[in-house]
This record gives C-alpha cells, structure tokens and sequence, in this order.
C-alpha cells in the first residue's frame, strides 16, 4: 500500500465543481486585485472566526509581520515567541527590527508554557506571539492574563489552527490582531500562497487595510510606508469555495487522530498527542514522538507511507539566526522536539484500510 503523507486528492474530488466554476466567474468578471471576491471571502472568514474584520494578504509572513507593524512594534521592542515553531513566527519578528524572546514549550502539548512566560517579560516587552502549534489552542486564559497584566499586545499566530477553539472561543480571536496562512496544506488551504488577519479592532483593521496596499487608501494617494501584500481575487474565491467545507474536514482529521490514538495506545515508546485542558485539537498535523524516529521514520518510508518532520531544526539554531548566538543546549525542551517529533499521514479522505496500515506498520517496528 501507497499512503503519501500530503494528500489533496480527497478535497479536492469533493469542490472540483465549484472551483472550476469560482475560477470561472473571476475570468469573466476581469477584476482580479481587491474587488467583491476578496471583500467577500474577508466579511465570511470574519463572521466564521466571529471576529468584527477579516484583511486579506498575501500569505502568513505577511500577516504576522503587518500586525507587528500595524502595532508599531519595531526596533528597540521585544516579542516573546515560541522556542518550538516554524521560523516564520521568528521572521516576521525580524522584518520589524524587534528582539526576539523565545520561550519553551510545554513538554507534554508542545505549545508556549505560560507558566514560563512573566520570567521572560522586561520593561522593553511589547507583545506576546503565541502559536496553535499542529492544530491545538494554546491556554489563552493564561495568556491573555498575563498580557493584561503587563500591558502587552497579543498577536495569535493561527496559521496551523482555523477552527481551533479554547474554551468554546475560536482561536483567532482572542489576540489583539491575529494572523493566519493558507498555504494549501493548511486545514484551509488556497491553490497557492493566501493568508490573512482577523482582529475586532476597528483602527487596527484600517492601518492593516493601508499597510496591505502600499499605504493607501486612495489609488496613488499613500498615507504612510506600506507594502504590497493582498490577497488576491482567485484565491479568495477558492477559499470561499472551501470554507464552507472546513468544518467537515475538521470532523474528519478529528476521527483519523481518534483512530490513530486508539490503534497506538500501548506503545510504551511512542508519545501520542496530548490535549491541554479546555483545548481543542483540530489536528493540522498528528505529530508522534519517539526516541527511534530516524529509525521508525525509514521504516515507514519503506513501506510506502509517507511522513514529515515539524520541524527537523529549532529556529535558534538555523544558519539564519546564529547571529543571536545560541547554542545547541540553550532551549532543550525544544531541541528535544526536534529530535523525536514526526508526522503521520492525515488527510480528509483516508481510508479506515489506511488508518490501520499505518498502525500496524508502527507496531511491526517496535515488535
């Protein structure tokens, strides 16, 4: 049996139809920056993360690094942000100039461990970034505790998470300004690179609304130094084509990790994942640990199922920021991570057949 580790077949047979009429309509309509698809795609994804304003960019960098300018956060201010995360949240730190302050993961839901973040806290702190790391909420009661308490802005990094809730609240909602991608293997996902910022602020919503468009709001009049990064009309209606399957998809991911957890419980040496209380996993991936990865990794690769790695090295210790001097041992629980973590196939559409190839190929190893 063949299992790849991404797969867009499934999603794919289910809005082929629409999609092709979505493309369609925006040919036809030959307004293909900023226009009605955009503005409506914007108002549904609000009204789904029941959020006031949705501003659609060009992708999750992007997102992260608008609503770090439309904070004025800049050189001079600190942002505390995960140890354990793709290095976008780290770059869109560096795109403003700020300092980046990592923080360990909790050991068990490898998310920000609140319980770590005043210790990072100093008077140049400005903002707290935290990540719904592999589809699971972060504890933003904890969180946004603390940022009240010290005055911080909250920026959510919601990338891996659409759908996600805490406590019954959606994620993305919770933070000042939010930002999320939609890559394709997102739970939602464009046909190429989309992302956007959710936030009930109203004159954050405006400065990201400038910021977006080269600063203007009026064709060739700008208000302030902005960039160039919207969402484009294609892809805003591709997404609002898929978002009204989201929840579906959700569902499905929920029984594949369900399944997956029943069929691997026992293994003593693998570490299935674990759910905070009050959080809601929505499983952008399903991510095992085990101390043999390389080791299990090849022999699921020989036996045809794909698999990945989120991810192989820690930011504060890739080529791209051994300026900040870290060294292999300053931030171990995610080193730690890093070392043991791989992804299982999960994708809307796997068959109960793969499911259960998957597990019993895991028990053959460690048999």
């Amino acid at each position: 049996m063949n299992i790849p580790f991404l797969s867009f077949t499934g999603q794919n047979n289910l809005v082929e139809e629409e999609i092709r009429a979505a493309f369609e309509r925006v040919f036809q309509n030959k307004w293909y920056i900023l226009g009605k698809e955009v503005s409506d795609f914007e108002k549904a994804y609000a009204t789904y993360n029941k959020v006031q304003h949705c501003i659609g960019v060009g992708n999750g960098l992007d997102a992260l690094h608008l609503a770090l300018k439309a904070l004025d956060i800049g050189e001079g201010d600190e942002v505390i942000v995960p140890s354990n995360t793709f290095i976008a949240t780290w770059l869109a730190i560096s795109q403003v100039k700020a300092t980046i302050v990592p923080v360990e993961p909790d050991r068990l839901t490898y998310n920000l461990d609140p319980h770590l973040i005043e210790a990072a806290i100093t008077p140049k702190t400005k903002a707290i970034m935290p990540v719904h790391l592999y589809g699971q909420a972060c504890q933003m009661d904890a969180i946004m505790q603390i940022a009240g308490k010290h005055n911080l802005f909250v920026i959510e990094d919601n990338a891996q998470a659409q759908g996600c809730a805490y406590n019954e609240q959606l994620t993305g909602s919770f933070g000042h300004i939010n930002a999320t991608s939609f890559y394709p293997t997102k739970n939602l996902g464009a046909y190429g690179d989309a992302g956007a910022l959710t936030t009930s602020d109203a004159n954050l919503a405006h400065k990201v609304n400038l910021l977006r468009n080269y600063g203007s709001e009026k064709k060739y009049y700008n208000e302030v130094i902005g960039l160039n990064s919207r969402l484009d009309e294609l892809q805003a209606a591709f997404l609002s084509v898929k978002l009204k399957y989201l929840n579906g998809w959700i569902d499905e991911r929920r029984k594949i990790a369900e399944a997956y957890d029943e069929q691997l419980d026992g293994i003593s040496e693998l570490i299935l994942p674990a759910i905070a209380s009050g959080a809601m996993h929505v499983y952008h991936l399903y991510v095992v640990r085990s101390s043999k990865r390389d080791a299990l990794e090849k022999h699921l690769n020989n036996h045809g199922i794909g698999t990945g790695i989120h991810y192989p090295v820690p930011a504060h210790l890739q080529k791209a920021y051994s300026h900040l001097g870290y060294q292999k041992g300053d931030f171990p629980i995610a080193e730690e991570l890093a070392e043991t973590c791989l992804s299982l196939p999960l994708n809307p559409g796997m068959s109960d057949e793969e499911i259960e190839y998957v597990c019993k190929t895991i028990k053959k190893f460690y048999a």
